[in-house]
């Protein structure tokens, strides 16, 4: 995500150097150039960005193996549109300092405002305006993403705003942009990223984003467990192409909620059969209980994700790590190795509030007793049974590969406990907003 981001930024920032660099000199005053050339730069990288995460949503497969799952895909869209929204913030800052210029240096060295012909400056004048109205409502959506508290229902709604906002901003950006960034490297980096951005706005205004890969089918069973803790096994049709253990799916059960991600817990039986652990985190999943029947039906869009146990490396000590809900991967890889032919040699720690209440503990003992080369632990936090990164590295292993999936402070404490070991650190992005 991080070298994307900042192979885009640099980019756009060396194409839009060679533009002033080789830019015919004003007679303008150079603070009005140099306000001029800041403008037309944090516009640039805000396009840019907010063209990059436009195109993300609508969930590019291609993308899953370079970025290392769709759930770095979403993290890279939800930090592009975060950036470019920042970029958005400070190009309408410098917009605005007009009126200091004015009143420090006066008028009489601004530079000449372009003149295209009525058509031309009439559809200019709009997009000002469209883009000005559009950066009021990025900025107000940006707030409410950061804003985790924000109920997740109207968000999503407001959300679905932003393909109309982005085709907004993408006329102002066109229209106001000199012509001669059109003929300059800039133009030919701009081009294809506000392209990608509009195809990725009207896929999502057209509803068809995940269309292919979209599959119909109903609840088979309900299993609750415990009082916050849902089992779901789901019947889906012919169409469902199977699945590798660990990936997970958008799976919607009421279409004026539209689809939410769950990890898939089991491992691929070929009968278009799958299961998902689905606890009450929020207000929909807690509806879930009372709301979903046996027989309803479900759509089921998917497979995503490069949790994969597939990736792990030759020799490399294995283990695997998980935090509350986050085991549900590590049930449907524990199920796949119950079929494997050389079933893999791994250390489980499970991380829980109180074992002695916890209804997966069951789960996974049953899961792991068949398979003797896992080596189960469970560490209660009532039971003072923590997990730091000296307890994980016990076994004295240099060359070890930890599979995380759990609450993200746990993840970066042990990440951060671990760097230097030499190890690989993979771990789910698993959050969509």
């Amino acid at each position: 995500m991080k070298l994307l981001l900042a192979a885009l930024l640099s980019g756009l920032g060396l194409a839009w150097g060679w533009d002033v660099y080789n830019a015919v000199p004003s007679d303008a005053h150079p603070w009005w150039v140099a306000r001029q050339e800041l403008l037309y730069l944090s516009g640039v990288l805000a396009i840019g960005l907010m063209s990059l995460a436009t195109y993300l949503a609508s969930r590019p497969v291609w993308l899953e193996t370079p970025l290392g799952g769709m759930d770095r895909v979403y993290r890279t869209h939800k930090w592009a549109g975060i950036l470019g929204g920042s970029f958005a913030i400070l190009h309408w800052l410098v917009e605005m300092s007009d009126d200091i210029l004015k009143s420090s240096i006066g008028r009489s060295g601004r530079v000449p405002k372009e003149q295209f012909g009525n058509v031309l400056d009439r559809l200019r004048d709009l997009a000002e305006d469209l883009g000005e109205w559009g950066f009021y409502i990025v900025i107000a959506l940006i707030v409410l993403t950061l804003w985790q508290r924000f109920p997740y229902r109207p968000w999503r709604f407001l959300h679905r705003a932003m393909p109309v906002i982005y085709l907004a901003l993408a006329f102002h950006a066109v229209l106001l942009a000199p012509p001669d960034y059109w003929t300059q490297p800039l133009g030919l980096l701009l081009a294809p990223l506000v392209a990608a951005g509009c195809y990725g706005a009207l896929r999502a205004l057209l509803a068809n984003i995940g269309r292919e890969r979209r599959v119909s089918g109903k609840v088979a069973e309900i299993e609750p467990l415990g009082s916050d803790l849902l089992r779901v096994r789901c019947q889906l049709d012919a169409d469902w192409p199977g699945h590798r253990a660990g990936q997970f799916a958008l799976v919607t059960f009421d279409e004026s909620e539209g689809p939410h991600p769950f990890t898939i817990a089991s491992a691929d039986r070929g009968d278009g059969s799958i299961d998902f652990c689905i606890k009450a985190l929020g207000d929909y999943t807690r509806r879930l209980r009372a709301t979903l029947a046996v027989g309803a039906p479900l759509t089921v869009e998917g497979p995503y994700g490069r949790f994969d146990l597939a990736r792990r490396r030759a020799q490399a000590r294995q283990l695997w790590v998980a935090g509350g809900i986050g085991v549900t991967p590590f049930l449907a890889w524990l199920e796949a190795q119950r079929k494997a032919a050389e079933p893999v040699q791994a250390e489980l720690h499970y991380c829980t509030r109180d074992r002695s209440n916890d209804p997966l503990v069951d789960r996974l003992q049953a899961l792991c007793a068949g398979l003797p080369g896992i080596r189960l632990q469970i560490h209660g936090a009532a039971q003072g049974e923590t997990l730091d990164a000296t307890r994980l590295l016990a076994g004295g292993e240099t060359k070890a590969d930890v599979w995380f999936c759990g609450p993200a402070g746990l993840g970066q404490a042990l990440r951060q406990g671990l760097h230097g070991a030499g190890l690989r650190f993979h771990q789910e992005a698993f959050q969509m907003r």
